[in-house]
């Protein structure tokens, strides 16, 4: 039996007389689901004032600016934090990484409890954990305790920022104004990296670096106050099985932060890659992921329990929702890791102080807010794959101008064109990325949607820094060598120009992983068409027989509360069914667009 045969047989031809009835494509019903899906408990809309809304986005908007400054303001900072404690150069990425790992791990499981006991609560305690957090930092002694704080801090906004993309997801339906909230929201990544850099570098330079972290403390309590009062009151989830999966959460969140502690310390280990503790614990974090895939979809195929993480959703839009993973992955990996060496390089080999590394970054700010503007006006005309290769082409020209960078030449000459094009990939990849996250996933997984997003740009990061950290370990001391100089295991004492080489090897490292994910888009996305507007103005969305059965596994999920958002959960004799005349099948129809191959599933 087909996809189509399965739906109620209730929608009138055109060609018929008013009695008959014919049976409905899958494409009907997939724009009558995202029709029902706005009457649902949580996408029924309380009245707010334009105001409101306005301070709703600007409340999330904060949340996701807090999160980029935590990690820009402590990079701009780490060779002051190293020379206070006595760190080595390649033990200072812990201080970002621990970061970008602890938030990566516990978005999916943050994700999943925003889902299910209320986004706005979500956000608050996540706010208020970050605030306590980073005035602890503020207080560390040691190396060990501010690693550790570091990665406690990073928790708050793995609570945060999947609520945010929940709460925005529901507050604006498919519509120009959710395409505006969520270019406007992704707009706090660049204005984060401004702010981060900006106060980061002055706080370092005139006061403290103890001061940064109390400044973010500053800005969560802003973000907390702000969110208690402005965002909508949490809405009862409709799934009927709220019980939380704790053991996938484990595994999960022990895979990964064994997996990147690995990649991160493997090349640093005293016997390197053939330490003892390094060999073990890659194999335990592989084990582990496994045992969560596996134990995912024994729940999934085998019992009523819901899974932390369905596997289905990965196959959303086609398989195009894994895709768009992938390439945020990719993106992270590069742009981050040229920010971290390019800082590295202004600071390190050529002397700068904060505040001179600072102004060479501040062009980036403006480009990204700019590009966010544009993703905002174009979204809803321009397909996806098109931003998604330009983006991501225009981000690798930045580490690839550090690669072959002259050291005697200008600013202007790499420097400037470098900060300018390097935001491109990240903006246009995290905005059309959200939006088409939002898209395919179905309301009551807005927020875990939004986090498996997030947890691969994060866990990106952390790869990009950890790969480009062994490759410029392992240039600088075969050229130190070679020009017959000891070094020290972390690189310390070599000559100027072996670490000009590795520097150079790093940032070919970084323009590797944007090319990469521009190609994964121009190859693999070609057929999601445009993902901005819908429903008034919109893309109508098709599907197919596998998303069918995708809908088909959450039937089960809450029949006996509210009406359901997925294609198999309506029953063929109810009064839900969908009852259509030839009218209202001629208005859908004008009032539709194009439609992509993007499916709601």
């Amino acid at each position: 039996m087909s996809a189509a045969d399965k739906i109620p047989s209730s929608r009138p031809s055109m060609d018929e007389s008013l009695t008959e009835t014919r049976t409905p494509t899958i494409k009907d019903v997939a724009i009558d689901v995202e029709k029902r899906d706005l009457e649902t408990p949580e996408h029924v809309q309380p009245k707010r004032s334009t105001l409101r809304s306005v301070l709703l986005v600007a409340t999330c908007t904060l949340a996701m600016l807090i999160n980029i400054s935590a990690g820009t303001s402590a990079s701009i900072a780490l060779p002051t934090i190293g020379a206070a404690f006595g760190t080595s150069q390649d033990d200072l990425q812990w201080f970002v990484s621990a970061f970008s790992l602890s938030g990566g791990c516990f978005l999916i499981l943050f994700g999943r409890l925003a889902d299910l006991h209320g986004r706005k609560k979500a956000f608050l305690i996540g706010s208020a954990w970050l605030c306590i957090f980073s005035i602890a930092c503020g207080f560390a002694q040691n190396t060990i305790a501010l690693a550790i704080l570091r990665a406690l801090q990073g928790m708050g906004p793995a609570a945060t920022i999947p609520a945010s993309l929940g709460i925005l997801a529901h507050a604006f339906p498919p519509s120009k104004a959710r395409s505006i909230a969520f270019a406007t929201f992704s707009a706090g990544a660049p204005m984060g990296g401004a702010i981060g850099f900006v106060f980061g570098g002055i706080l370092t330079q005139f006061a403290t670096w103890r001061a940064i972290f109390w400044f973010m403390a500053g800005l969560c309590a802003i973000s907390f106050t702000i969110a208690l009062f402005v965002m909508d009151a949490d809405v009862p989830s409709t799934e009927k099985d709220r019980r939380v999966d704790w053991l996938g959460a484990f595994l999960v969140t022990a895979g990964l932060a064994l997996l990147i502690f690995v990649l991160g310390q493997g090349e640093l280990a005293p016997d390197g890659w053939k330490t003892g503790y390094i060999i073990g614990l890659l194999i335990t974090s592989v084990v582990f992921l496994a045992a969560f895939i596996a134990w995912e979809k024994y729940l999934q195929d085998h019992t009523e329990f819901p899974p932390l993480m369905p596997l289905t959703i990965w196959t959303r839009g086609h398989g195009k929702f894994a895709v768009m993973q992938l390439i945020a992955f990719f993106e992270w990996s590069g742009f981050l890791s040229w920010a971290f060496w390019a800082t590295i390089y202004y600071q390190s080999y050529r002397e700068f102080t904060p505040m001179l590394t600072v102004v060479r970054f501040l062009p980036m700010t403006v480009t990204g807010i700019l590009c966010n503007v544009a993703v905002a006006l174009v979204i809803g005309r321009l397909p996806v794959h098109y931003l998604v290769a330009i983006g991501c082409t225009l981000t690798a020209i930045a580490p690839l101008l550090f690669a072959i960078i002259n050291n005697s030449a200008p600013y202007w000459a790499f420097g400037f064109p470098a900060a300018i094009v390097a935001v491109f990939g990240a903006d246009f990849v995290f905005a059309s990325g959200t939006i088409f996250v939002a898209k395919v996933a179905l309301p009551h997984e807005q927020s875990l949607a939004g986090a498996l997003f997030n947890t691969l740009t994060q866990l990106g990061t952390a790869f990009g820094l950890a790969v480009s950290t062994i490759v410029h370990d392992k240039v600088v001391k075969s050229n130190a060598v070679k020009e017959g100089f000891n070094v020290a295991p972390d690189g310390s004492g070599a000559p100027k120009e072996a670490q000009m080489m590795g520097y150079r090897a790093a940032q070919w490292t970084a323009f590797a992983f944007p090319i990469l994910a521009a190609l994964m888009g121009v190859i693999f996305l070609r057929g999601v068409g445009i993902v901005g507007h819908s429903m008034g103005g919109g893309h109508e969305p098709e599907t197919n027989e596998n998303e069918k059965k995708v809908r088909d596994e959450d039937k089960d999920d809450g029949e006996a509360s509210a009406p359901q958002t997925h294609l198999g959960s309506i029953p063929s004799q109810s009064p839900n069914t969908i009852h259509h005349n030839p009218q209202e099948s001629v208005m859908d129809e004008k009032t539709r667009e194009e439609p992509s191959s993007l499916s709601p599933a």
